[in-house]
């Protein structure tokens, strides 16, 4: 069997969101959806999950339009339903509501099974001095993996 294949990644919400906790839920998509999915043309990046009426949505998600698909075709941007069990939607309702944590999309992908799903994240929203600590961090851990990598090498930075 092929292993589980990425589609859409959200790149942004690991930036600008503190990802507390993550899960998967499933998508209710149409024909040409999932054959638009399957072929890659999904994106994440303006997406977000809310909860309505004791049901999950996914609000935003760009999924294109399958090119042969005529008069069958979907809405590129209609909301989806997420299909979780109904304590989880009551957990995830009761903690973006005490809490203020919010619902972001993380990863869409497609199964061993050819079904798709949607990894969704538990996210508290970063301050900018959150975002910059965090790049600082970045940039100096790859500064010393630089320096570690030259030393093996036996050559000098400086």
């Amino acid at each position: 069997m092929a292993e589980e294949k990425t589609v859409a990644q959200n790149r942004r919400a690991r930036h600008e969101f503190t990802i507390e906790d993550s899960f998967e839920a499933g998508i209710v998509l149409t024909g040409t959806e999932i054959k638009s999915v399957r072929a890659g043309k999904a994106s994440l990046s303006e997406s977000y999950a809310r909860i309505e009426n004791g049901e999950a949505w996914l609000v935003g998600a760009n999924i294109q339009p399958w090119d042969t698909g005529n008069r069958y075709n979907h809405e590129p941007k209609r909301p989806r339903k997420l299909l979780l069990h109904r304590d989880q939607i009551i957990g995830l309702l009761l903690k973006t509501k005490a809490k203020g944590l919010t619902l972001v999309p993380l990863k869409m992908y497609i199964t061993t099974r050819g079904r798709a799903k949607l990894e969704i994240g538990l996210a508290r929203g970063k301050q900018l001095h959150d975002r910059r600590r965090d790049i600082a961090d970045r940039d100096s851990r790859r500064e010393v993996e630089r320096e570690m990598a030259d030393a093996e090498r036996g050559r000098s930075r400086h």
